[in-house]
């Protein structure tokens, strides 16, 4: 009889002993299930509170698998910086294409300037210098106005057509700026350099648009600036000569800066230089 019970009580246990792993793979199933909806979801904030709970459930102490779940934040970030410095890179390439591009552009205007300058014996006149701003073409007053006057000469017919057929013949911006020597003027007409400056510049502006309709007004600005901005020293008849000119500034769309990258040149900018 004792062993008849003890059989009945043996094959009681066994029967029960399928719960535990059981148990355990439906927990371990609950958790995978979890764990890949987790890793399938972009909104970090349920991600967190989602392995926060799922932590606080199942954790023994040691580190828990939901603290790695989701998406990996440093790699993702380390993905987007490569992307930003292929596409900075890209951006560079481009702008030095296009500034190299402007260059020949410049530089062939340049040359076809210095051939009619040479062929027309204009050399004590009329000057041209690529500089980091653009072309620049210098023109000295005798060339265009008689002395404290903004009228023009008839000698300026040599120089106004060839001119504005070169400006129209390119799409930067234009700065036409009129400069004097410091000796002080000072007429109903023209109070100071100032005037003086700036009107010479404006009716040579003037001039060249009325002779060329191809030019468009809005790439053309003008200014003067007295005497403040010289090229030689006004200490001889001759500097003072030099710095009595009208400067005409066609102006780089980009610019190369000290860092090594490009940047648009602005109006402001274009104007304070």
């Amino acid at each position: 009889m004792a062993k008849k019970k003890h059989g009945k009580k043996h094959e009681e246990e066994a029967s029960e002993a399928w719960l535990l792993p059981y148990s355990d793979l439906m927990t371990l199933l609950l958790a995978l299930f979890i764990a890949l909806f987790a890793i399938s979801q972009t909104d970090q904030n349920k991600l967190q509170a989602l392995a926060q709970a799922f932590t606080a459930a199942f954790n023994t102490g040691g580190p828990s698998f939901f603290d790695q779940a989701g998406p990996n934040v440093s790699m993702q970030r380390q993905v987007m910086s490569n992307e930003d410095q292929g596409n900075d890179s890209y951006i560079q390439q481009q702008q030095e294409a296009a500034y190299m591009q402007e260059n020949e552009s410049l530089e062939d205007l340049q040359a076809q300037l210095d051939a009619y300058i040479k062929e027309n014996e204009l050399e004590g006149e009329l000057t041209t210098q690529l500089e980091e701003e653009g072309l620049m073409i210098r023109i000295k007053e005798r060339a265009l106005f008689p002395s404290g006057s903004a009228d023009l000469v008839p000698e300026s017919q040599r120089i106004g057509p060839i001119v504005a057929g070169l400006l129209a013949a390119v799409p930067e911006r234009v700065l036409i700026s009129g400069h004097t020597d410091t000796d002080p003027i000072a007429t109903a007409q023209f109070p100071s350099n100032w005037e003086l400056s700036s009107v010479r510049a404006m009716t040579f502006m003037k001039y060249l648009l009325a002779i060329n309709e191809n030019l468009n007004p809005a790439r053309f600005s003008a200014i003067g600036y007295g005497e403040y901005r010289p090229i030689a020293p006004n200490d001889t008849p001759e500097n003072k000569q030099k710095n009595r000119r009208v400067e005409i500034l066609i102006a780089r769309t980009l610019s190369f800066n000290p860092n090594g990258s490009y940047s648009n040149q602005s109006d402001v900018d274009l104007v304070a230089k």
